[in-house]
């Protein structure tokens, strides 16, 4: 049978959430504060993007720099897709930073730089998948959507005890957020729960007594409120191997461009062993010579997979390579090379095992 979720319980829920709000917002660089004007669309969707499997205390540095640097869209689509991919540094799941660039291009070549308001609309555009169309045309753009992201998962399968294992439980919670939804401020309402599930409904340790609605709360009357979100039993993740190569000259170090497709693509980093998320390296350098094995410098943790690094450290004072896309970077100037973080770690390691 299914489950009523527009009745006047419900809107108690959302006056009470929305209440809360109106003293407690969080004061977000990308946000405009409750009931004022709507903020910039360019800031919202940039903000997003960032936000997504990230936590906002390491976004806003990223955002804060990206306004700086593109302060519009149209300047963000006629940045060079190298530049964006190296400040987008650290901030991992890159696609984003490649579909991010790829909107820009689309909303100023396409749309005269102008955001689409329907979320049906935005669904349309690079990068865009449902949560974001939501999020962007309920905050942006005052119109009525459905915003479900992480903390409003954990927070609206609490207060109605939807017990069905995600991700199938995700249609029963999009229902339940549906149903307190409001027809106006529906942005308001959205960010209000985000700041709730961020702040109050947390994974661990859940601040019950200071919630506003905890009396209406079905997980706490039934003393389980951190059993949800059910989630199925987590698969134990496959390690593979991986080496990188270190060839230095005259202070310098050689870079290469990671391929235009596949994890990390076209960003820059060491030179290496093709190691992939299904398959370990080769353990082939890029050409010949004597080369010192570092095992196991690095281990960096994917979503589907681990990599535990060798750094292979070249010897030999020639260097003969005819790698197309060779980059000789100052070691002085590397925190600008914008290497993935996994790279990073490499370099910062052989950097400090030098000072020792």
């Amino acid at each position: 049978m299914a489950v009523d979720y527009f009745t006047g319980e419900t809107r108690k829920i959302t006056s009470d959430i929305s209440a809360h709000y109106v003293d407690n917002a969080r004061k977000l660089p990308w946000r405009v504060p409750p009931g004022g004007n709507l903020p910039n669309p360019y800031h919202v969707w940039l903000s997003e993007v960032m936000l997504q499997q990230t936590t906002v205390a390491a976004v806003i540095a990223y955002f804060e720099k990206f306004t700086r640097r593109w302060p519009t869209i149209g300047d963000l689509a006629a940045a060079e897709a190298a530049d964006v991919m190296a400040a987008w540094a650290g901030l991992g799941y890159y696609s984003r930073a490649r579909n991010l660039h790829k909107c820009a291009l689309h909303i100023v070549e396409n749309l005269e730089g102008i955001f689409p308001q329907k979320e049906s609309e935005l669904l349309r555009l690079p990068g865009i998948g449902p949560y974001t169309a939501a999020a962007i045309a309920a905050i942006a753009f005052g119109e009525r959507a459905v915003v479900v992201d992480a903390n409003i998962e954990r927070l609206v399968s609490r207060l109605f005890a939807i017990d069905i294992p995600l991700p199938a439980g995700k249609a029963e919670i999009r229902q339940a957020m549906d149903g307190l939804t409001p027809a106006s401020a529906a942005g308001d309402f959205a960010q209000a729960c985000m700041d709730m599930g961020a702040t109050i409904c947390t994974a661990k340790n859940p601040k019950c007594a200071v919630c506003p609605v905890r009396d209406s709360c079905a997980a706490r009357a039934a003393g389980d409120v951190e059993r949800y979100p059910v989630k199925p039993p987590k698969k134990a993740k496959p390690v593979r191997k991986g080496r990188f190569f270190w060839i230095e000259k005259d202070g310098e170090l050689l870079l290469s461009i990671r391929p235009a497709k596949g994890m990390l693509a076209s960003m820059r980093a060491l030179p290496d062993d093709n190691w992939a998320a299904g398959a370990d390296g080769d353990t082939h350098p890029p050409f010949a010579g004597n080369w010192a094995v570092h095992e196991n410098i690095v281990q960096h943790s994917f979503t589907h997979f681990s990599l535990e690094v060798d750094l292979a450290v070249y010897q030999n004072e020639k260097i003969v390579t005819d790698i197309d896309d060779n980059i000789w970077w100052p070691l002085t100037e590397i925190d600008d090379a914008g290497l993935p973080t996994l790279f990073a770690k490499a370099v910062k390691w052989k950097l400090e095992k030098r000072n020792d």
